[in-house]
This record gives structure tokens, C-alpha cells and sequence, in this order.
């Protein structure tokens, strides 16, 4: 069955469930690593990618900016002038009320009777300003950090804005 699109998981509804120790197979989130670049260096300027609304972020999506920020940089200014940080973890558990399809599905299915739904993937809840992923890195190398968490910004499904702290 194909993925449901990001926009059905944007908004936030109802109360979180995060309880992983309680629930069964939760898939395994698609972040590999939350910090990247040059790990020992200290660097003068910081970048935030921060949304302007409150939403959910798709582990996936998280990923695929995070792809996006570290290849944009590290072609731009090589891999020791920067640090990239991911800074939230997806801990909201996504459930989706499975419906079947085709011959004899009125058979098996429900309907929405019972519908707590089967667990189909995991988000961060974001709050307006939070820093999702920030960048520290040189003086001179601004420019290049700023259009990467902008094209980062695409993949998040909220409004995003780039702020800079010295």
C-alpha cells in the first residue's frame, strides 16, 4: 500500500501518544544521525531553521532535510568548515485507520468501528520559533549556510524561517 501524503500528518490533532514501551511495532525512525560536519571545532556564527506554525514533521521528512542540508554544504564549503545539528527527535507515535480495498472488502472491513487505527510511522511536534536544524560555521561561509537550511525548508511541511545568532 502506498505512503499517504505528509499534508494528512501536518496538523496536530488530539493528545500525542508517545508511550513506546507499551506499544508493538513501531517502525524504526529514518534519522541516522543527528549531528554532522566538523564535531570538534567551535564556530563564531549560528543559523536556525526554525517553522512559523505548529506541526508535525514526518521522519522521513526530517531525514530528507537533513540530506539536504549536509550535501548542500558539504559541496559548497567541504566537510570541516561546519557543524550541522538536527534538534528534535520524532517521539509522536502516527496511526491511520487501514481501510480495504477491492473484491469482498465490505467483508472484512469496519468501517470506523473500533478505529484506533495501526501505528504507521513517527513525527516531532513542533512548536512556532523551535530550532529544528542549525548550522554553525565561519563568517564567510553565511551565504552558502542560509540557502541550505532554505532548500531544507522545502521538505518540512510548515512555513520555515532562517534566523542567524552571533
Amino acid at each position: 500500500m502506498a505512503r499517504k501524503p505528509g499534508s494528512m500528518y501536518r496538523y496536530v490533532r488530539g493528545t500525542p501518544s508517545t508511550r513506546r514501551e507499551y506499544m508493538g511495532g513501531i517502525p524504526a525512525s529514518r534519522i541516522t544521525q543527528f549531528v554532522l560536519g566538523n564535531k570538534k571545532d567551535t564556530f563564531p556564527i549560528k543559523l536556525i531553521l526554525a517553522p512559523t506554525e505548529k506541526c508535525q514533521v514526518r521522519h522521513n521528512a526530517l531525514e530528507a532535510a537533513r540530506i539536504t542540508v549536509n550535501r548542500a554544504m558539504e559541496k559548497k564549503v567541504g566537510g570541516n568548515n561546519y557543524r550541522i545539528r538536527v534538534c528534535v527527535y520524532p517521539h509522536v507515535v502516527l496511526r491511520e485507520n487501514k481501510q480495504a480495498t477491492g473484491a469482498g472488502a465490505d467483508r472484512v472491513s469496519q468501517g470506523m468501528r473500533s478505529s484506533w487505527g495501526k501505528i504507521v510511522s513517527t513525527a516531532a511536534l513542533l512548536k512556532p520559533g523551535q530550532s529544528l536544524i542549525t548550522i554553525e560555521t565561519t563568517p564567510e561561509n553565511i551565504s552558502h549556510a542560509k540557502s541550505a537550511l532554505r532548500k531544507a525548508g522545502m521538505k518540512i511541511p510548515s512555513p520555515c524561517i532562517v534566523s542567524i545568532n552571533e
